[in-house]
Order: C-alpha cells, then structure tokens, then sequence
C-alpha cells in the first residue's frame, strides 16, 4: 500500500503483527512446559514415561504427530522426537496451579511493555477451566493459548536469560518534539525459573540440535545452538480448527547456547507443500547463526562445551 494514502490498501496489512495479532504456536512451548517440570521436581531429565501414541482426555484424543508410541523413554526425547503425548503427561505431573501460575509469571497473558505502538495481550483464557484437563494438555504443546510473537520470544528468553524474563525494548531513549530525552527504562529482570532449570533445558536443546534438527546435521561444529521447531494447527473462525494440511509452523533458537548473545523466533503462516517446520525454517535459522557469529566475531564455545575444564 502507499502510505501516503491508505485507502489503496488493505487494513489488515496496516498493522504489526509482532505485537497486535496472537498465534498458537504449537511445539516450541513444550520448551517451556519442561523447564516447569523441571522447576517445580516434577520432574527430571532422567525422569521416564510410557509413551503410548495416544490418550483420551476429556472424551478427546491427543496424539503424537505420527500417531506412533515409543514406549518407556526419557524427558529427552519429549523434545527431540517433539511428543505431544510426553508434553501432556509433563503437564499432569505438574498440575494445573503450578502449570497455570508459572505461564503467567512469563506474562503470557499480559502486554510486554516493548516500545511498539497498539501491543495487545496474549490469552491463557482455556486455563480458567480448572476442571478440564486437556486444556492444559494442549497448552503444554503449544494448542488452545495465544500469544504474540513478542510475548512468546520475551517467555522464551528466560531459558537464555538464566531464568528469567525481561522487558524488551528497540530503542534506549525517546526524543520528544520538545527537544527533551526520556531513557526508556529496561527495569528489573522477573525471575521465573531457577538458574539450575533454565541450564538444564538449554543442554536438552542442546542435544535437540545436535542429534535430531536434521538427524543431526544442523550440528554447528564450532557454537553450541539450543533451539525448538513447532507445527501447530490454525484455530478456524467459526470454532476447532482447519483440517488438512493448514499449519503455522515455529522455530526459536539461541546461541552461543552457553553464554547466549542472540536469541531467534521465526514463523511462517499456511507454508505450502510442507508439512513440519524443520522443513520450512531451520536453513533460514542456521543460515541467521552462521551470519551473526560471523558478523560479531563471536568467540566458539563448543570446544568448552564438551571439553569442560
């Protein structure tokens, strides 16, 4: 459209999505709905479940993505097989106060006070019904809780940010029309997450990368990258949501995972001829990794990372 006359255009490209409209975004939650397991003792890395492909909750099935069990396995493979079943019986575990209580404190239902013009909030409006299970099953995997990209890179940001979550900003200060400078105040960190529960999390996406992202080969030899790709459904207007192959698909990432200067989310809307976000967007994140660690020079920790002194 021209800017300079907005009648040529199409009001709903006059907006910025990162703050005024609100996704589902499937399995890059199941990131943070571990990281709460983990906070709370529910449970551990070394923790196993019985993975059976499938559960009824409330009358309603929930699936694995290929409908396939797995058997007895680790946490690990929660994330790195991305086993909606796993992320459901993780959510059990920890219940639905402590579930719903640490979704909040990441403010996944509150404005995140970025410097951006019409910001609205996310919703966890599924989780005021206490008695309903599998609402806080599907949350656990991204499904049935919205959020903007900015309150879900800033909830995120706590696995990189030792826990905790911050305001985020894109400029230091405001220059009014009167010539006066007001800083734009970054305020106090929120701890979340315990120090230790972010650590664990970020080794588990670690190994994400390093044996699963494309069996394997998206392993940076040099910089150790913790990410999560996510391929959610689309909620349709008239209630449930789209069938057939119509998905919103996710990846976040950040690195050098042991000392994190960038932190990364991507998503694309209705991709075509592909199903699963590895598919869509992993190039374009390790293609941004390759050129930021290049661009700033930032020193490789990998070494450091398996070879700890």
């Amino acid at each position: 459209f021209d800017p300079n006359n907005f009648s040529t255009g199409n009001a709903d490209t006059f907006g910025n999505p990162l703050v005024e409209r609100r996704y589902e975004f499937g399995s890059i939650m199941k990131s943070l709905t571990m990281t709460t397991g983990i906070d709370t003792g529910a449970v551990t890395p070394q923790t196993t479940y019985n993975d059976t492909g499938c559960l009824m909750v409330n009358k309603s099935k929930i699936c694995n993505y290929d409908l396939r069990a797995r058997g007895v396995i680790p946490m690990q493979q929660i994330l790195s097989q991305s086993l909606n079943v796993g992320a459901s019986w993780v959510a059990t575990q920890v219940g639905h106060t402590r579930m719903q209580a640490y979704f909040k404190a990441l403010g996944m239902d509150t404005e995140t006070g970025i410097d951006l013009p019409s910001e609205i909030n996310g919703t966890l409006a599924n989780l005021k019904s206490p008695g309903l299970d599998v609402n806080y099953d599907t949350a656990s995997f991204g499904q049935g809780i919205a959020l903007t990209p900015v309150e879900m890179i800033r909830a995120l940001g706590a696995l990189a940010n030792h826990g905790a979550i911050v305001t985020p900003h894109l400029a230091t200060a405001i220059r009014l029309d009167n010539g006066v400078t007001r800083p734009l105040s970054w305020g106090t960190p929120t701890q979340v997450f315990q120090p230790s529960s972010a650590a664990t999390v970020t080794n588990m996406l670690i190994t994400v990368v390093d044996t699963a992202l494309l069996n394997g080969k998206a392993k940076n030899p040099d910089y150790t990258v913790a990410a999560k790709t996510g391929t959610a459904q689309i909620a349709a207007p008239g209630g449930g949501y789209y069938p057939g192959n119509i998905f919103f698909h996710s990846f976040f990432g950040y690195f050098p995972a042991t000392n994190p200067r960038f932190i990364i989310l991507l998503y694309t809307i209705r991709p075509q001829g592909v199903e699963y976000a590895s598919e869509t967007l992993t190039t374009s994140f390790l293609d941004l990794t390759h050129f930021l660690t290049n661009y700033y020079a930032i020193p490789p920790d990998r070494a450091t990372y398996e070879n700890p002194s």
